[in-house]
């Protein structure tokens, strides 16, 4: 007898592939889906083109359900994607911020299409191949990180509502990217077993976005030109090449000598200006979250303790939380570098996700 429908989110890869055979050997029936999400059509990205929206991948993961022995389906979705995905992505660095995209497609692409489709297909629950826990308690669904800490994503997943979270389920969870590996090969998956993983924005496969940003947005040199790299002091050290062409903490190709390194500290559209500093400049220890979810709390109230990360390879850092009118107020106890408007900030206790936002005003 079958435990429940399913409707497991396939990219091709090993991941999403051990993920459904574990869900199988479990006695879940299944349902595959694909997303086509955006065709790269860069000349520079023609003969790199990888990650989990490229065509061979769809293919490779029709090929992997049919092998198994379930439907497959392809969901076109590129006009969406472009329209959130892509659009936020160009209008915040338009805006002078460094913008987070898989948490954008996670949100309101993965699993707002994703929680569609299920219920057009009748299936309880969704899957995916992420790395990541999910706990229930005191009527709350919360994620903790995964296992193998090497692999961790629950930070791409702070906004996951509730909703999505009761409906969702991560087999590889409790188990570490080695073992995935062996399991792929001892079915028989020995290529797959040993695919080398992309590490890329998915729609930016040769990791250039301001290659991307000159191809996507009309008259982009012209519109975003030269312009007044200032000091703290506002003394004036030489020239940019157009601000949406730095973020901060950045230190190469500064092309500014002044006998110490110098670091993007931070980013003025209004005034066409990008300020630079020392690395004891670029440390800061408050600032402010905006559009907050929380997971594990139903609301924040008074002071917390928490770990607070502010990217994705930040071990973070130990920090007060307080709600301050509209947004959260995060206050690190030891000063963090470059803490950047734009990235997410994601709150943690004992490994287990408070919630998470995005970073507005550093002070």
């Amino acid at each position: 007898m079958s435990k429940g429908r399913v409707l497991m989110a396939m990219s091709g890869g090993i991941d999403s592939t051990v993920a459904a055979m574990l869900l199988i050997d479990q006695g879940y029936e299944l349902e595959g889906v694909t997303f086509r999400s955006w065709d790269n059509i860069s000349t520079a990205c023609m003969e790199k083109e990888t990650g989990c929206c490229n065509v061979d991948a769809i293919f490779e993961a029709k090929e992997i359900a049919d092998q198994f022995g379930f439907p497959h389906q392809i969901l076109d979705i590129r006009k969406h994607f472009e329209e959130t995905v892509i659009g936020n992505f160009v209008s915040e660095y338009l805006k002078g911020r460094t913008p987070n995209p898989c948490v954008v497609c996670n949100s309101d692409i993965k699993w707002g299409e994703i929680i569609k489709k299920a219920d057009e297909l009748n299936c309880e629950f969704i899957a995916t191949g992420h790395y990541a826990q999910i706990l229930h308690e005191n009527d709350r669904y919360f994620i903790k990180k995964g296992h193998d800490s090497t692999k961790d994503q629950s930070y791409f997943l702070w906004s996951l509502t509730q909703e999505n979270l009761k409906r969702t389920m991560f087999p590889l969870g409790e188990m570490t990217k080695t073992e995935v590996r062996e399991i792929a090969f001892n079915k028989g998956y020995v290529k797959l077993s040993k695919k080398r993983e992309s590490q890329e924005i998915c729609f930016i496969p040769d990791n250039d976005y301001r290659r991307f940003l000159r191809e996507h947005v009309p008259n982009f040199e012209k519109r975003f030109g030269p312009g007044d790299l200032v000091d703290s002091t506002g003394k004036v050290l030489g020239q940019h090449k157009g601000y949406p062409n730095y973020t901060i903490g950045q230190r190469k190709g500064l092309e500014i000598a002044v006998g110490h390194p110098l670091y993007v500290l931070k980013i003025h559209p209004q005034t066409n200006t990008v300020v630079l500093g020392t690395r004891d400049e670029l440390n800061s220890k408050i600032f402010y979250v905006e559009n907050e979810n929380l997971m594990k709390l139903g609301a924040i109230e008074g002071e917390i303790e928490v770990n607070a990360k502010v990217r994705y390879r930040n071990s973070g850092g130990l920090a007060r939380l307080t709600k301050e009118n509209e947004l959260l107020k995060v206050e690190f106890y030891n000063p963090m570098d470059a803490v950047t408007p734009g990235q997410s900030a994601v709150f943690y206790q004992d490994d287990c996700l408070v919630g998470g936002g995005v970073i507005k005003s550093v002070v």
